[in-house]
């Protein structure tokens, strides 16, 4: 990229909202009946708030801690294979329905601003669980979409009076939300390749070309999953979350449709620009060729003329005349210049 604007993105990376560091191993938050809220809460005190059935109760685990596989079997009681999914990084993004709960797999995104790399991203699993009145998150170290509800809860706890079905959409949604600034990024770079591709001819826009492809092609592989994902969460729900709270998931299908279409636009932009620098280069590749043949074509007469004139014979024409050397220049200059005009007028200059 021109140097103008690859300081600016990498301005816009290191400076972008990151969080300042790994999240707990556990955390949790409930609200009671009553309306008070109770955080990090030990076993018993989860298995208490459960019991209740009233009131609402969030639970953010680590993915990578040793407690979270216990927690998520003896505490809430959840199948063997769901929770085997919340131990794999590349597990599939999926909605899967069991008797008294509901596990929603989707797959996050966040800048690595610990990196000089203007296009290092790291793709991460969210794992969601939701009952009847609470919601599991499972995550590794980065989720921004969880760190924003938090930010959130934090301003407003009465985000736990809406039910289990609206925080689980406020977490996907923050989640789903943090494409954008990334997306943007990728506008600000494509705006600016025609100018460098076709105005300055910029040789590092190749490289930037490739990298950025490389980009949108990984997060469109994880974003085209997604959209089934919330399709279904949007059109015919699941057993735990309410018509309300599925009305608000159409939103949600909506970005992740917008994010999908303008990765396909990218894409396709990113191809036919690659395409027109790859004939621009072949292009200039043909001008110097067409040059040299040009050179080469009009040194035959002073070469062949000279090679016959230094052969090694007793006589050679015009060797002994005293202007014999200006009459062989003036027919090399002449049978080039003949050479010249005859490639001017088959347009071949």
């Amino acid at each position: 990229m021109p140097r103008k604007r690859q300081k600016s993105l990498r301005l816009h990376k290191h400076d972008a909202k990151q969080p300042t560091a790994p999240a707990a191993a556990a955390r949790s938050w409930f609200r009671n009946a009553q309306g008070a809220l109770h955080r990090d809460l030990d076993a018993a005190g989860l298995r208490h708030a459960l019991a209740q059935r009233e009131g609402l109760l969030w639970v953010d685990l680590h993915a990578e801690s040793s407690e979270h596989r216990a927690l998520l079997s003896s505490v809430f009681g959840f199948h063997p294979l769901s929770i085997e999914d919340t131990t794999s990084r590349e597990g599939r993004v999926k909605v899967e329905e069991f008797p008294s709960y509901t596990l929603v797999v989707v797959r996050g995104v966040r800048f690595i601003a610990e990196t000089e790399d203007l296009y290092d991203i790291e793709t991460f699993n969210l794992w969601t669980f939701i009952g009847p009145n609470y919601v599991v998150t499972v995550h590794g170290p980065h989720a921004p979409g969880v760190e924003a509800t938090v930010e959130r809860l934090g301003r407003d706890p009465a985000l736990l009076e809406r039910g289990a079905g609206r925080l689980m959409h406020h977490i996907l949604d923050a989640t789903v939300d943090a494409y954008f600034p990334i997306v943007d990024q990728l506008d600000e770079f494509v705006d600016g390749l025609e100018e460098r591709v076709f105005v300055h001819f910029d040789q590092e826009a190749l490289r930037d070309i490739f990298s950025v492809k490389r980009l949108v092609l990984t997060l469109r592989r994880h974003l085209a999953p997604m959209r089934e994902v919330f399709n279904v969460l949007q059109s015919r729900g699941c057993a735990h979350l309410s018509a309300d709270a599925q009305l608000y998931f159409r939103d949600v299908y909506d970005h992740v449709i917008r994010l999908n279409e303008h990765l396909d636009t990218y894409r396709d932009l990113l191809t036919s620009t690659l395409d027109s620098y790859l004939t621009q280069i072949s292009n200039r590749m043909g001008l110097v060729t067409k040059g040299l043949t040009v050179v080469a074509t009009l040194s035959v007469p002073f070469v062949v003329v000279s090679g016959m004139w230094g052969m090694n014979f007793a006589r050679v024409p015009l060797a002994d005349a005293p202007q014999g050397f200006w009459v062989m220049l003036a027919v090399q200059l002449g049978l080039g210049g003949g050479l010249l005009w005859l490639l001017r007028r088959n347009g071949w200059l």
